[in-house]
């Protein structure tokens, strides 16, 4: 039978799913299995799971597509996985998991008492990232285990990220793609590898280098589904596996944002903007650029941290009757705030909101704010603020990341993530950005990315330009409405971009008298 056809694997931080596309992006199949409880939490912030529970849940989906899909299975070329990133799985030196996972929502924080090496120390608070760097090794587990969980770390000889135990438990190889090491890990993103043992970044991220996996470079193979595995996972011995990439990457590259004209902007739990640039650059100080799923291209990215997470949180703190509504009518609650929001006209009638539920590594003293309260404002402009704050905050990115690139300026969008369903976000962000906004043909860019890995891996195509070509297609666009740019460029550039400076000291006197 031909093998025309790729499995797409996305574990998200709220389901997995499998799709197969066929060689023109087309959904063939989907199966998808959402975590009943999303992570556990043995005290407030924390944000736990047993790593095995995403192999339960995938193993549900690919025992669905073996049974019910037989001549679909040996159609497939392999398949590939994007998953989410900087999330800790700590094993000893038997490979036995020692602790539930650390997912990337966890808020903990090391305490750090014993200072860095005096030079280290020096060169930091000359480059003034001290601050960055602080909040970057208080982040860093290996500081928490080795402090607060001394019996568990004395134990620990392979500190690998979520998708490296996912590799492991299916292929039985121990090994990655440095696409997947974003965030607290001693990683080199320009040269693909982990950092040289003289590198003075090493004593922040306190990571013996030995602890880590094998990088592979992406799309190299990373194995084949071992005989264990393929009892538990229904897929057949010997099933090819390639080395894919983290989540966001995986969406830049499944939204088709090969141009570096193209910005790709991912409205999910947390929101990101990426741009691809074919020479290395940091997207800002001390925050590298990631790799990308293309040989030989990185992506510059900036995240907000807590995204539309903000929207799940202002509907459980806000919008009972909204929830109780959109359960009557089998929709989710965004739709119905959407709806309402609607209603209220660009600029929320004056109430601009700064969207930094959770502090970013460029900005740790940053908090959420709303201003410009009055008394005609409702929660319906509460929530149109997040919205376009969040944009904001994205746009401020994208300028920032383009004068470090020093090439050519985004003429477009694409939009992937939950929220890219709604065609009033859609419309707001063209509005915002002042330029053209897209989508694609599915919602499911991640799997589509994974997908794409693996027609160019086992050379059904011949080059990532070739697969993208093929297999995205742009849907729907939204053009920017004037007026609406022309008013949030005001508010842009006269407010928005002046609430962090203005800010920042009363933030600072914020930790310092309530110690938050």
């Amino acid at each position: 039978m031909k093998k025309d056809c790729a499995l797409g694997i996305d574990f998200g931080t709220q389901s997995v799913r499998i799709i197969v596309f066929d060689s023109k992006g087309n959904t063939l199949i989907k199966y998808q299995e959402p975590y009943e409880k999303p992570y556990f939490s043995v005290k407030h912030g924390y944000a736990e799971q047993d790593p095995n529970y995403y192999l339960e849940k995938l193993y549900i989906c690919t025992n669905k597509l073996a049974k019910n899909n037989p001549d679909l299975v040996e159609r497939l070329l392999g398949g590939s996985i994007s998953c989410f990133r900087d999330s800790i799985v700590v094993l000893d030196k038997d490979f036995n998991v020692l602790r539930p996972c650390i997912l990337w929502l966890d808020q903990r924080m090391a305490e750090c008492k014993s200072k860095l090496p005096v030079f280290t120390e020096l060169i930091i608070r000359i480059s003034g990232m001290y601050s960055t760097a602080d909040l970057n090794r208080k982040k860093t587990l290996a500081n928490y285990l080795e402090e607060s969980e001394p019996e568990i770390w004395k134990q620990v000889r392979h500190y690998w990220n979520i998708s490296t135990y996912i590799n492991y438990k299916l292929t039985g190889n121990p090994i990655d793609s440095p696409s997947c090491y974003a965030g607290h890990f001693p990683i080199c993103a320009k040269k693909k590898k982990w950092n040289s043992k003289y590198n003075f970044r090493n004593c922040i991220f306190n990571i013996p280098l030995n602890y880590l996996p094998k990088l592979i470079d992406q799309g190299e193979l990373l194995g084949t589904i071992s005989e264990s595995a393929s009892k538990l996972s229904g897929l057949p011995v010997g099933f090819k596996l390639y080395a894919g990439s983290g989540d966001k990457t995986s969406e830049t590259l499944g939204i088709g944002a090969f141009d570096e004209s193209i910005a790709s902007i991912s409205y999910g739990t947390a929101c990101s903007i990426e741009i691809l640039t074919k020479k290395y650059h940091d997207s800002e100080g001390f925050l590298p650029a990631y790799v990308s799923p293309v040989p030989n291209l990185w992506t510059m990215e900036i995240q907000i941290y807590r995204g539309y997470w903000m929207l799940e949180w202002f509907a459980k703190n806000f919008a009972s009757e909204e929830l109780n509504a959109a359960s009557i009518a089998s929709q989710a609650v965004e739709e119905v705030l959407n709806q309402k929001m609607m209603e209220i006209p660009p600029g929320s009638e004056g109430l601009i909101l700064q969207p930094y539920w959770g502090p970013g590594l460029k900005r740790p003293l940053a908090k959420g704010a709303i201003l410009g309260f009055s008394d005609y404002h409702s929660k319906y402009h509460v929530y149109r603020a997040i919205i376009e704050g969040i944009a904001f905050a994205l746009k401020e990115g994208l300028i920032k990341m383009q004068k470090r690139r020093h090439k050519g300026k985004v003429k477009r969008i694409r939009v992937s993530g939950g929220g890219s369903s709604s065609s009033a976000i859609c419309q707001i962000t063209a509005d915002i950005f002042n330029l053209p906004v897209s989508k694609i043909q599915t919602s499911e860019t991640a799997s589509l990315g994974a997908a794409i890995v693996t027609f160019v891996s086992s050379n059904y195509y011949s080059s990532y330009q070739e697969a993208v070509k093929n297999m995205v297609h742009q849907s729907k666009e939204y053009l920017p409405n004037k007026e609406n740019a022309k008013l949030y460029d005001k508010i842009y550039k006269q407010v928005y971009k002046n609430i962090y400076p203005r800010l920042k000291p009363l933030n600072l006197s914020i930790r310092d008298v309530l110690k938050k």
